[in-house]
């Protein structure tokens, strides 16, 4: 006869809080009324976004040439930050998907915003390739649709791997982000008081009644979608990375650029989530769900994937040297050694060698430190994707056409647009759902899901 065994687990969230408690502090933000804080956030971001705005509706009014783009250089800010985004928008589906299918229950406390910020980080990638072609009012033609003009796509460009990858993964994405909230919002139906509110919880939730059913068919559907999303983690990044692997320019025509910025995007992203999760816990009192113990395995993570973006870096030269051909040795030296050094070495101290103060406990431990190296982290890989493109079409093949890249104020103005959009999603989010999912962190709590022999 089974007997059932009510050891308790190492805890994940701190302080042995009851369901109605966990109900009560991840419902708080939506249940109260916004303080001047929120408000300064939000009229920050906005106005990152508007300057954003602006810079590009003069881009659609003026042209191209308002950007710093030249001869040879066609792919600047647009295709870097197109690449960043993509790569931030990473950590969402590994954290949510991939440590889900290996029962990592430190997950929980961070999945949902995770999975948010991946959608988010998505949107506004997407927006990058659509400016880039110049006239974005035909982008319509980059879907294989009929249309009255015959125009088909060309299924041999990375412009349409783009366009398939990026809108299958934002897809994915979105629907595994809307299942994993749907007993949340029931909850929120059952405890809201307001009658708009809960006719718009009601409709969302899909008629949730917590049943027995209704968690089994749950349950089901949200392990085949993370089985569906992984490969997405692999697949959208290497996709990405065949825009500049399948040319035949020296730096780019590599085949280590796929895992090389898969890694890369999973180090960027972590970064992102933890930077995030950092403020949140703290302006809303979620210390006790968000712990310390979930951000050192984050910065764990991160140190893991840095080694691995530095091994890369490593690889380059060295693959560029064993080849024999002097264009791929001249291309990397000139990264290193050339007009755009700066920029290099920026890249490398970021990603490399301030991540290595991981190993230390303390500083895995510590709020200021952490989030510190986690902006860095950013800021390297950011210039990262800035070192790949610039460098090698700033020296072409013919040093005739040798041209030096300097943004204009609405290369810079975008840029700042483009985070503006990001954190103007993730404020008006942090308001309208839960941050954290209330349902899988209730089931972590000891004693909830009794083990038996």
């Amino acid at each position: 006869m089974n007997q059932i065994d009510y050891t308790i687990e190492p805890q994940i969230i701190e302080g042995n809080p009851t369901q109605s408690q966990v109900n009560d502090a991840i419902a708080k933000p939506l249940e109260t009324k916004p303080t001047w804080k929120y408000y300064l956030a939000l009229g920050i971001s906005v106005s990152m976004l508007l300057t954003g705005a602006i810079c590009l509706g003069y881009t659609f009014y003026y042209g191209l040439g308002l950007w710093g783009i030249n001869q040879p250089i066609g792919w600047a800010f647009d295709i870097v930050n197109f690449v960043f985004w993509v790569g931030i928008g990473h950590a969402g589906t590994l954290i949510s998907a991939i440590l889900f299918l290996f029962r990592q229950k430190w997950r929980t406390g961070i999945a949902r915003f995770a999975e948010a910020m991946t959608i988010f980080a998505v949107m506004t990638a997407g927006l990058f390739p659509l400016i880039h072609t110049g006239r974005p009012w035909l982008d319509g033609y980059l879907f294989p649709l009929p249309n009255q003009h015959h125009l088909w796509v060309n299924f041999t460009s990375p412009l349409i791997w783009d366009v398939f990858a990026v809108s299958t993964y934002l897809t994915v994405s979105f629907v595994f982000w809307y299942i994993g909230l749907i007993p949340d919002l029931a909850i929120l139906r059952d405890r809201t008081k307001s009658k708009v509110k809960k006719i718009i919880y009601s409709i969302f939730s899909l008629g949730w009644r917590h049943s027995n059913t209704h968690w089994h068919h749950y349950e089901m559907i949200y392990l085949v979608l993370a089985g569906f999303a992984t490969p997405l983690v692999l697949s959208v990044h290497t996709i990405v990375s065949f825009d500049f692997a399948v040319s035949i320019l020296p730096g780019w025509h590599t085949t280590i650029f796929p895992p090389y910025f898969v890694a890369g995007a999973v180090f960027s992203g972590f970064a992102m989530v933890q930077n995030v999760l950092i403020v949140i816990r703290k302006i809303f009192d979620l210390e006790h769900i968000i712990t310390l113990d979930i951000l050192e395995k984050m910065n764990k993570v991160m140190l893991a994937t840095g080694m691995m973006v530095g091994y890369a870096y490593g690889m380059e030269f060295f693959i560029a040297w064993y080849s024999g051909n002097p264009l791929e040795s001249f291309v990397f030296i000139n990264r290193a050694f050339g007009n755009y050094a700066w920029a290099y070495w920026i890249m490398v101290s970021c990603n490399v060698i301030f991540t290595q103060l991981f190993w230390i406990k303390k500083i895995r431990r510590s709020i200021i430190p952490m989030f510190i190296i986690g902006v860095l982290v950013n800021v390297g890989m950011w210039f990262e994707r800035f070192v790949i493109v610039v460098t090698t079409t700033s020296r072409d093949f013919l040093p005739t056409s040798w041209d030096y890249f300097k943004p204009t104020l609405y290369d810079i103005g975008i840029l700042i647009g483009s985070f503006g959009l990001f954190f103007t999603l993730v404020i008006l989010f942090i308001r309208a759902l839960p941050v954290v999912s209330i349902s899988e962190v209730k089931a972590i709590l000891p004693n909830s899901q009794p083990k038996h022999h």
